[in-house]
């Protein structure tokens, strides 16, 4: 049965259950990107190849299966949906395991990007039910920063054991067989995850906060997106371009401390597991809080002005960090950068959230987050790879190529949030009027139009 006035202490007990599925799925994602050496010697590929595997094949089904998981999640048992794709994603990951050709790898990763379509949009959208409006920018902050700690615990995981997995031959495992040392990795972060599907099943369904949050027909929600497209491409393309930097940052911070101050593996991942899994949540939870502060200060437009905050400050400290001459002074500086990396992203899913009435919020926030999700995993790894293999034609170039990329996309960033402000105030006064006039309409028409 719907939980119809649930707890705060169950809300909060919610989130945990939703970021400890999303810290899941961040080590099975970032785990890659401490194993970028061996694998590229193993499988005999280059940064740009390598940058494909890390982003290319993740966003393939993550993207384009966004949209209908998140229009099932508007019609039917979210909690459900939520608990396969974890069990889907943590398999695929484990099956890494397996993969013994470049392409075979490949196919597994984009595996694991159709399980973690289910997470997000519907996350975001169980929360919003579970929340008010005025606490709801804290409580996607808690939930984004799972983000963090899950990079974090994968580059300390990896930082703990990429020097035994780095090594060359192969080991045999029981069942699977013989393989690389670093496909081992894959087992150990995978297969916890199946515990994590089975604690979905603790979670109850919530009444939608929408009285009429009957499924809506496809043509409400494309007319509401249509009618918000102002605002929906600032919103999207602004997060999509500051996530493309993060998304770079994160595919090779190791590899520039290995590249640049001949640093082992190890060191680099215990040093950014450790900025990461700390000043970045603090970093995610400041911005959370700076966003509630903007609303209940009558700002509606308070995530772009926190995600406008985040960019100035990653235009700094992030072009700066990688043109530094010594380690220390790099490690400074991607301190600050840890901040401002995380700052804007509970803010951002707040903004998506709110935008939407709650009969197509999964579904619009998916809208969100397809063109976030295309343009910072496919474009964060590779476009950082393209600049070293392409322009500068060099691997010791990399620090360069992480500046130039980080200018772009924040300057993009800062324009797009500038630019969409004005829009975003209109879409969240449109989306009261539409909830008491076209809402109605629609939804008396949805069970015909289905």
């Amino acid at each position: 049965m719907p939980e119809s006035t649930p707890s705060t202490r169950y809300a909060w007990y919610v989130v945990g259950i939703l970021a400890l599925a999303n810290i899941s799925g961040q080590v099975d994602r970032f785990i890659l990107n401490l194993l970028v050496g061996p694998i590229k010697r193993d499988l005999g590929i280059s940064d740009t190849k390598m940058s494909y595997l890390i982003g290319l094949a993740f966003a393939i089904f993550y993207t384009l299966l966004g949209l209908p998981i998140a229009r099932l999640a508007d019609r039917s048992n979210r909690r459900n949906i939520m608990a396969a794709g974890v069990g889907l994603w943590s398999l695929f990951t484990a099956a890494c395991a397996t993969a013994q050709t470049y392409g075979r790898l490949m196919l597994m990763r984009i595996g694991v990007g159709v399980g973690e379509a289910t997470l997000v949009a519907p996350s975001v959208s169980l929360i919003a039910d579970y929340f008010p409006r005025e606490t709801r920018g804290r409580a996607l902050s808690a939930y984004w920063t799972a983000v963090f700690l899950g990079a974090g615990l994968a580059y300390f995981i990896g930082g703990s054991i990429v020097g035994l997995v780095g090594e060359q031959g192969r080991w045999h495992v029981p069942v699977v067989g013989d393989i690389h040392p670093w496909q081992s990795v894959f087992l150990v972060v995978g297969l916890p995850g199946l515990l994590i599907a089975l604690l979905f099943f603790t979670i109850r369904e919530p009444q939608r906060t929408d009285a009429r949050s009957e499924a809506l027909p496809l043509a409400a929600v494309l007319r509401y997106v249509a009618a918000n497209r102002r605002t929906l491409i600032t919103l999207s393309l602004g997060f999509g371009s500051s996530s493309l930097v993060n998304f770079g940052i994160a595919a090779w911070l190791p590899e520039f401390f290995i590249r640049t101050f001949d640093w082992t593996p190890s060191e680099a991942g215990r040093v950014q597991g450790l900025l990461t899994a700390t000043i970045g949540v603090a970093g995610a939870f400041a911005g959370g809080w700076l966003a509630d502060w903007f609303l209940k200060r009558g700002r509606a437009d308070g995530p772009l002005l926190v995600g406008m905050i985040g960019a100035v400050g990653m235009l700094v400290s992030a072009t700066m960090y990688p043109l530094m001459p010594s380690s220390a002074l790099a490690v400074a500086w991607l301190a600050v950068v840890n901040v401002f990396a995380a700052f804007p992203w509970g803010a951002a899913l707040a903004g998506a959230a709110d935008i939407f009435p709650a009969a197509m919020r999964a579904q619009g926030t998916s809208v969100y987050l397809v063109v976030v999700s295309l343009v910072s995993f496919t474009l964060g790894p590779s476009s950082v790879a393209w600049f070293t293999d392409y322009v500068f034609h060099n691997d010791l170039a990399l620090r360069y190529s992480l500046a130039i990329v980080n200018v772009i996309g924040m300057t993009l960033a800062l324009g797009l949030f500038a630019i969409g402000l004005g829009a975003y105030r209109r879409t969240v006064a449109y989306r009261e009027t539409w909830g008491r006039t076209v809402g109605q309409s629609d939804t008396r028409t949805a069970g015909r139009a289905l």
